[in-house]
């Protein structure tokens, strides 16, 4: 009898039996982990909107301690990049403080913004401060006259090329006067910091939506599926807000930016200024996107992207999708009288039906 072959039979089934035993555990362990698992949510104010959350934990939870961490997070943004508070570092920076050492977090921003510009040709570019400043969508007041003189010499002071990275941590401006504005990928970079803390403390499911813009990770356990948000139609109103589709969402943020509600109009001459800025021209005229919903693997690049295609228009808009590694769009336009959407192909995939 040949006893080793006799010892790897018994082997290979004594194996198996303990294979699917384990695997029996590990799936009755996944599902009573589930089962445990409670959904909390959290809302409240941040970077002049409000936030909230939905996220699933299981057993002992300290949410006081979990909302603390919040605020944390959030003031540290703040702290850095937000042109609201007087002594944030970008608000010296701004005002010409050239011993400024900004954080990881502006670094950050900031290398993420170059890339981003160079890969628009331009049309995004956080050194606008002075444009949307005199446009009245700053915290200064605006210009009562800009014309083409005016804009020339704002024009003096936009361009990241006229900005950098020291070595020491500090900030070059070629001129005084450049105003950074992260407010087109701040509020994204925030969600993704919230991301990072809620990983940090093992959350593996949960939603955060702030200011419209969303990131998610794992799924909603209640409809053991991805989490489902929706695309603001642009004719909404601000009190009963409608959706024109809704979006299925797993691992991935969504950011949205549009000119149907961010506008000013100048009091004196009647004229509609944009929200959106062009910083190759200074311009603030409407381009044929209407509205921008992007798709990305970080909130601050769909933030960020949102705000470039509204500048770029719909046919540059898809000449940059089509060289970009996951980003998807979904872009509504105006063409004459009439109206459309142009979808991505990595977006379709996402949308559901509406009953």
């Amino acid at each position: 009898m040949n006893h080793t072959r006799w010892y790897i039979m018994d082997f290979k089934r004594s194996f198996k039996i303990f294979s699917g035993l384990l695997l029996a555990v590990l799936v009755f362990s996944c599902e009573q982990r589930e089962e445990r698992a409670s959904l909390g949510s959290i809302s409240g104010p941040a970077f002049g909107t409000t936030f909230n959350i939905k996220y699933f934990v299981s057993g002992d939870f300290d949410s006081e301690r979990f909302t603390a961490g919040i605020d944390s997070v959030l003031n540290a943004v703040n702290v850095s990049m937000s042109t609201y508070l007087p002594q944030s570092d970008i608000t010296r920076i701004n005002q010409g403080d050239t011993t400024v050492v900004v954080d990881e977090m502006f670094k950050e921003v900031f290398v993420l913004s170059r890339r981003i510009q160079k890969e628009s040709e331009g049309y995004f570019d956080p050194t606008i401060g002075v444009l949307r400043n005199a446009y009245g969508f700053g915290d200064t007041k605006p210009l009562a006259i800009i014309d083409e003189v005016t804009l020339d010499s704002l024009m003096t002071f936009v361009g990241f090329s006229k900005v950098s990275l020291k070595e020491d941590g500090t900030v070059y401006k070629e001129h005084p006067e450049i105003y950074f504005d992260f407010n087109a990928i701040a509020k994204g970079y925030g969600i993704d910091r919230l991301g990072v803390y809620f990983d940090q403390l093992g959350i593996t499911n949960y939603l955060i939506e702030l200011g419209g813009e969303i990131l998610t990770k794992g799924q909603n356990l209640n409809r053991e599926g991805p989490w489902t948000t929706g695309i603001e139609a642009v004719d909404s109103e601000r009190t009963n807000r409608s959706y024109e589709a809704l979006v299925s969402l797993q691992d991935v943020a969504m950011a949205s930016s549009g000119n149907y509600r961010k506008f000013r109009i100048d009091t004196t001459t009647g004229k509609r200024y944009v929200h959106t800025l062009n910083p190759l021209t200074g311009s603030a005229e409407t381009s044929d996107v209407t509205s921008a919903t992007v798709i990305a693997a970080t909130c601050a690049e769909a933030d960020a992207y949102a705000t470039t295609f509204m500048a770029l228009g719909l046919e540059r808009s898809k000449i940059l999708l089509n060289k970009l590694k996951g980003v998807e769009a979904y872009l509504t336009y105006t063409a004459g009288d009439s109206t459309g959407v142009y979808i991505s192909d990595g977006f379709k995939p996402l949308l559901l039906e509406q009953n």
